[in-house]
């Protein structure tokens, strides 16, 4: 009575064989998005199923959206350092002693009643 291989090896161990080739093929699967993730990250360009790297299609449409942000993104620019100066100067006015604050309050008011 002799026993063929698949009753005594490949049978009992059906399960472990399949859990390897399904963990196979998630591991595949994750280093791929892990690739693709990478390439975005790091700017490179994503390819297709045939290697060619694919770019993204530059309309006008596109160049005037492109340019309108960077024209908005000037503007922020400058009002977020124009904040951070009066920021500054907040900061500086709860920081000061009170009685220099005071002082330098009441050489604004003689300054604006001589003009006035």
């Amino acid at each position: 009575m002799h026993q063929n291989l698949a009753d005594v090896t490949i049978i009992p161990n059906l399960p472990w064989i399949i859990g390897g080739g399904m963990l196979l093929g998630f591991m595949a699967i994750g280093g791929w998005i892990f690739t693709t993730w990478l390439r975005i990250k790091n700017g490179y360009p994503l390819e297709n199923s045939w290697g060619r790297a694919i770019h993204p299609q530059v309309t006008n449409e596109a160049k005037e959206r492109i340019k309108l942000l960077t024209n908005e993104n000037a503007e922020l620019r400058a009002e977020i350092g124009s904040l951070k100066d009066r920021l500054g100067t907040i900061e500086r006015i709860i920081t000061d002693q009170p009685s220099r604050l005071a002082r330098d309050i009441d050489a604004l008011s003689t300054v604006k009643g001589g003009h006035a």
